[in-house]
């Protein structure tokens, strides 16, 4: 018995179902069967009844189409040999029964765009690969999806990843969720790591997201306290005792270049005999332990708190700290911009209102580098193994250019 291949809407220009199609002389009937695949008309082969697989009209999906139209036909095959050979009636709907029952699931990999996307996180949170603030990362990407959906309501398949949903995605980011370079830089790295998972695993067969470019990174400016700023707030006391274990905590952070997040690791247990907090890279169990030295004021502070540093929330600890530097009278205002892809926008705040955890550490790299501290010994202690990443933590405040300035040209 033959059988064929046909489209529904042979002469549309959107997808339209693909169906398989054999005639049952002693029934007369035509039997047709939905494969629940679908293609654009202009990537049929209507002379070979099959997917193009050849020159500038091929699907991106053809190679999954073609796999699936291929099961149903061996699946014809078996069961019109097995009804032979059993000698039992091969009818239209024993046919559809069989057909039911062995490809009723097919799916092939055609699997929902954010299915497969639960399928990649499962993945790599049961494997362990990821800690808590990488899985934190691809649950956002996940509801940055959905929400993009909503606003564009452009439907999200694994063939529509083109060049038209890049720039609705650059759009939708810039524009919709005011977000700027660097996030967006971040942003479609994770959502391109996702996708080359689903390539490599054969959910999808379109390869176009690799050519999405990440824009570059962008040196935005970012504040650090010079040493002097670090003094005077020492010795400013605080009225409110919760304002003082936040300024304490800050200071500390300021004379070691710690990560917040590390901050909870210290106890008596990891000072050892040469005064220094002995620490285990959090972020990459890779990295070897490094030792961070003490100086007598962050000791002071270790020692006041019985080794176990007053901590809230980094995003609590973030909301305090400003109050600190505003009690403190860091009060003068600073300029920075923001760059979304060639436009640049230029802010004014108060000194104290671009202040959080990560000021301190970028503090101590910055103090450390205008003191001529080299390189390589501030890395040891701040943990940096790639000096692209450390560069970006140094701020050349305005008296360190001016003792550069002097130092060459005054004696002129």
């Amino acid at each position: 018995m033959k059988h064929t291949f046909y489209l529904r809407k042979p002469k549309g220009v959107n997808e339209t179902l693909i169906l398989f199609s054999c005639y049952f002389k002693n029934e007369r009937k035509q039997f047709v069967y939905s494969t629940r695949q679908s293609i654009i008309p202009k990537n049929w082969d209507f002379q070979n009844n099959k997917p193009n697989n050849r020159g500038k009209d091929v699907s991106v999906n053809h190679i999954l189409i073609s796999r699936v139209l291929n099961q149903y036909e061996d699946e014809f095959y078996l069961f019109q040999s097995r009804s032979e050979l059993s000698k039992t009636e091969f009818t239209s709907h024993s046919l559809k029964q069989y057909l039911d029952k062995s490809l009723g699931n097919i799916s092939v990999n055609k699997t929902a765009f954010f299915e497969v996307y639960d399928r990649f996180t499962n993945e790599k949170i049961k494997r362990k690969e990821w800690k808590k603030s990488t899985i934190k990362r691809y649950n956002n990407i996940k509801n940055l999806l959905t929400e993009f959906e909503k606003v564009k309501r452009y439907k999200l398949t694994f063939s529509k990843i083109d060049n038209i949903f890049y720039t609705e995605f650059i759009d939708f980011c810039y524009e919709y969720k005011d977000h700027y370079t660097n996030t967006f830089n971040r942003n479609i790295g994770l959502v391109k790591t996702f996708l080359f998972w689903a390539l490599k695993k054969e959910f999808m067969f379109n390869n176009k997201f690799i050519n999405f470019k990440k824009p570059k990174r962008v040196l935005t400016r970012e504040e650090a306290l010079s040493f002097e700023d670090i003094k005077k707030l020492y010795n400013h006391d605080c009225d409110d005792s919760k304002l003082n274990k936040i300024k304490d905590v800050f200071i500390f952070q300021s004379l070691t270049g710690m990560r917040f997040g590390e901050l909870k690791l210290i106890n008596k247990r990891t000072v050892n005999s040469s005064d220094c907090v002995v620490l285990k890279e959090e972020k990459d169990s890779s990295k070897d332990t490094r030792e961070i030295p003490l100086i007598s004021i962050s000791k002071a502070i270790l020692l006041k708190y019985d080794y176990r540093l007053p901590l809230v929330s980094n995003q609590k600890h973030n909301d305090y700290i400003k109050e600190v530097l505003k009690d403190a009278g860091f009060v003068n205002e600073v300029e920075y911009s923001k760059t979304k892809g060639v436009e640049q926008e230029v802010f004014v705040k108060k000194f104290y209102e671009r202040i959080s955890t990560h000021t301190a550490r970028r503090t101590f790299i910055t103090i450390m580098r205008n003191k001529g501290i080299a390189d390589k010994t501030i890395m040891s202690i701040s943990g940096h193994k790639d000096i692209k990443t450390f560069n970006m933590y140094h701020q050349v405040n305005n008296e360190a250019k001016i003792e550069a300035v002097k130092s060459v040209f005054e004696d002129f």
